[in-house]
C-alpha cells in the first residue's frame, strides 16, 4: 500500500486537494462513489505515484473519527476487503482454497480496524464463519443489511 513519493510533503493536504479536484467534499465522498474499489485502487485514482492506500485508509478513519462514525467505517473497509477476496461473493463450499480466501479478507479487515473496534471486529469474524452468509452474498456498501446486523452503528 505504498507508492514512489507518497511520503513527500504534506500527504493529507495532498490528499484532500485530490478528492476536491474531482468534486467531491471530503475523502468519504470520493470513496463512498466506489465502495467496492480497494484502498489501493483508490490511492491509484488520486495519485498513482503520490498517494498510497494506507494513506487513504488513514483518512477515511480520521473523517470517520470527526463524524462519530468508525462503525460505518468499520463496515466500509470490510466490504472493501471482502470485494478484493471474494470478488463472486461468498463462496458455496469452504474448501482450502475458499478458506484461504476468507480468512485473507477477514484478518485484513480486523488488521485495518481501529482499536476501538477490533473486538466487534472479531466478533463478526466469528458469527460470519459459525453461520455462513448465502453464497454469492457480495455487500455492495457500509449499509448492507446483513453487515448492518453483524456491526450496528454505535449510539450517537
Amino acid at each position: 500500500m505504498s507508492g514512489g513519493r507518497s511520503w513527500e510533503g504534506n500527504w493529507r493536504i495532498r490528499l484532500h486537494e485530490r478528492v476536491h479536484e474531482r468534486g467531491y467534499t471530503s475523502l468519504t465522498a470520493f470513496a463512498e462513489a466506489r465502495p467496492t474499489a480497494s484502498l489501493v485502487a483508490l490511492a491509484k485514482e488520486l495519485g498513482e505515484d503520490d498517494v498510497a492506500g494506507v494513506q487513504v485508509l488513514s483518512g477515511l478513519l480520521a473523517e470517520a473519527e470527526q463524524c462519530k462514525q468508525v462503525t460505518r467505517f468499520a463496515r466500509g473497509v470490510l466490504v472493501r476487503m471482502l470485494s478484493q477476496s471474494l470478488p463472486d461473493g461468498w463462496p458455496v463450499v469452504l474448501d482450502d482454497a475458499n478458506r484461504f480466501k476468507v480468512a485473507k479478507a477477514l484478518g485484513s479487515w480486523i488488521a485495518y480496524t481501529p482499536e476501538t473496534h477490533k473486538e466487534r471486529a472479531r466478533q463478526v469474524r466469528t458469527a460470519l464463519l459459525a453461520t455462513p452468509p448465502p453464497p454469492g452474498w457480495r455487500p455492495l456498501g457500509p449499509d448492507d443489511e446483513l453487515l448492518r446486523t453483524l456491526l450496528p452503528d454505535e449510539d450517537a
